[in-house]
């Protein structure tokens, strides 16, 4: 059985339903902090508690017979960890050791990890392979880097294994799962809000950075591309395979106004547009080359272009707009 930390999340619960519609056999830990209880089948067995709870994982590797663990569960605000990085290293640094410590107290020894393009910070070359130094500009960034560290030293010392995947944006929607926080910080989110009227503008933080139009250029990756490469980096650790480090994206980047227009075009409504200053750690140009993952995982995104990956959460927030259910 595979623990899903973090499951009743954005990402998680997509990865969740992915590995529940082909039988595998799951069962999930959110604290429900910034998860949604409506985002778990209710078939699937659900615990509602942190990972730090040493006690409560122990008591679920031993209920449930965990053979791995998929670890969703972070913080993951970029400007919330610039103002409150105590927050985010206790979250998800602290809670993360106690997590590995309990899964290898019950002999779980495989694990894989949800990483971040934001390890890199600011990149020195476009795009960005794995062996590119990292160097994060906010705390979001080091308390992911950190995990990654203490995995590897892990891995020297005890034996876990474990896929390390570095995503760069994630978005999009399947059929009843898409992204629903509050706060909403992510760009895509806000600006179909703007485009259902939810909001009057979207806000877009800095148009001076160094890009053809100002605005910060991202790699953006469909949320079930994202499911996949879960799924196939346990079926390599599964396999035997030892611990990597992996990027996942789609290798096309998009600035800010390019996201916009183009959800203009797929929704066919009016965007109002509001600049900001810009927001504190902000890199201005962030693309994978994700070429690691298609050789080593077999992984092969559904959603390569970007009008393809607004258009599925387009259709989800409108059919779905009195009930949304993921987060």
């Amino acid at each position: 059985m595979i623990l899903v930390t973090g499951g009743a999340g954005y990402i998680g619960s997509v990865t969740a339903e992915l590995l529940h519609a082909r039988g595998q056999r799951v069962v999930i830990l959110d604290d429900l902090a910034r998860g949604h209880r409506a985002a778990v089948p209710p078939d699937v067995p659900f615990y509602e508690g942190s990972i730090g709870d040493r006690d409560l994982v122990s008591r679920i590797t031993q209920e449930h017979d965990i053979e791995a663990c998929i670890h969703f569960a972070a913080l993951a605000y970029v400007g919330e960890s610039v103002t409150d990085p105590a927050r985010y290293f206790n979250n998800n640094v602290e809670q993360g050791i106690a997590l590995l410590d309990s899964l290898l107290k019950s002999g779980v020894r495989r694990v894989v990890f949800s990483s971040t393009c934001a390890t890199y910070g600011e990149p020195q070359q476009v795009p960005i392979s794995e062996d590119h130094p990292q160097q994060p500009t906010n705390p979001y960034g080091w308390s992911k880097l950190m995990m990654e560290r203490i995995m590897e030293s892990y891995d020297a010392a005890y034996g876990l294994r474990f896929v390390a995947l570095r995503y760069f944006n994630a978005a999009g929607a399947t059929h009843e799962l898409g992204e629903l926080h509050e706060p909403e910080t992510h760009l895509i989110p806000n600006v179909l809000r703007a485009a259902l009227g939810e909001i009057s503008a979207v806000s877009v933080f800095g148009n001076d950075y160094p890009t053809p139009d100002g605005t910060p250029i991202r790699d953006y990756i469909h949320v079930a591309d994202l499911g996949e490469a879960h799924i196939l980096a346990l079926d390599h650790l599964r396999a035997g395979g030892s611990s990597e480090r992996i990027n996942l994206g789609n290798g096309q980047g998009y600035s800010v106004m390019e996201v916009i227009e183009t959800a203009r075009q797929v929704t066919g409504r009016p965007i109002t547009v509001k600049i900001e200053p810009r927001r504190a750690g902000d890199p201005s140009r962030l693309i994978a080359n994700a070429a690691k993952a298609r050789k080593l995982l077999g992984w092969q995104p559904d959603h390569p272009d970007l009008a393809s990956i607004i258009r599925t959460d387009w259709e989800w927030r409108t059919k779905f707009h009195s009930r949304q259910v993921s987060a």
